[in-house]
């Protein structure tokens, strides 16, 4: 009998301050914000939250601090595993997310307890899951490089959303990850390379092992699997706040894959979820269930 496949996410969970503002703020500038409001978010804690609703069993590992209850809760109530979620002295992490009049978005980070990541927990945690079982991650906490490793000699198959794109990617083995999921600016990055075309010729040159979903906002996606690439259009709606349409789209993402879903299908559903998230402010509360993604597909084809 086939086992299933079991998925980790160890990652980022963050309290957002959004901010309403006329336009993103230029160096130097001061402006009124319209309206403050707080949600719960982080990198990791979103696309957990998207691979539950979209169906899939997942397993949220991280760590929060005194004030993290609330991350807890939302995890119960949407049946996501917290075994492996630690809680630390301090504050959690937060970001400070500007939102402009057409939905785009600026986002600082800070790490708090999710730079609070022991060596000891993290191989308590890969200890857990087995070979062949997979393991998501983001870049917005610390022991990036050591979980890789510590995953890897596990026989898991390691899925990197690398974000966001900085030095400390650097002493990460990316040689060691099979599926990146991407967007143009992470993409450049990590190239060097400018138009996707380009992004997935060299994504294939430098990870020749690794699969590659590159996302293109308005433009749609782009998924590089072996030798063949699947392109999709993005669905056209009015933008409210994009802060978590990445999100979104990666926790549907391996959601259909681990339902064993064809390429194509996981991309239009993706593409569908990512593109509900944006209509709605804020990270999780803008997440939709599977039932909306069907329902928002099926209004799509009746158009």
């Amino acid at each position: 009998m086939k086992r299933e496949m079991k998925v980790l996410n160890f990652g980022s969970l963050n309290y957002d301050y959004v901010y309403a503002v006329d336009h993103i703020l230029l160096p130097g500038e001061t402006q009124s914000s319209r309206q403050r409001q707080k949600f719960l978010g982080g990198k990791g804690f979103n696309q957990s939250i998207a691979l539950a609703r979209a169906g899939a069993c997942v397993c949220q590992a991280g760590t929060v601090g005194e004030d993290g209850d609330d991350f807890l809760k939302i995890c119960g109530r949407d049946h996501v595993d917290i075994r492996h979620v630690r809680k630390t002295e301090g504050p959690s992490g937060h970001t400070v997310i500007q939102v402009d009049q057409d939905g785009q978005n600026s986002i600082l980070l800070y790490g708090g307890s999710n730079r609070e990541q022991k060596k000891e927990h993290i191989d308590e945690v890969i200890l857990d899951f087995s070979p062949g079982d997979m393991i998501l991650l983001q870049n917005e906490i610390n022991c990036l490089d050591y979980i890789i490793e510590r995953a890897y000699k596990r026989g898991m198959k390691i899925v990197l959303n690398p974000s966001p794109c900085d030095h400390n990617l650097e002493i990460c083995d990316l040689g060691k990850v099979s599926l990146f999921l991407i967007n143009e600016v992470e993409g450049e990055q990590l190239t060097g390379k400018r138009g996707p075309e380009e992004i997935l010729d060299k994504m294939k040159e430098k990870y020749p092992k690794a699969d590659v979903v590159l996302t293109l906002g308005e433009k749609g996606s782009v998924y590089q699997c072996g030798g063949s690439r699947i392109a999709r259009e993005s669905f056209s709606v009015k933008a409210v706040d994009t802060t978590a349409a990445g999100d979104t789209y990666t926790g549907y993402f391996i959601a259909g894959i681990l339902q064993e879903m064809l390429p194509e299908d996981i991309l239009e559903r993706s593409s569908a979820a990512a593109a509900l998230a944006v209509t709605k402010k804020g990270a999780v509360d803008s997440i939709p269930y599977a039932k909306d993604v069907l329902d928002f597909l099926e209004r799509e084809k009746n158009l």
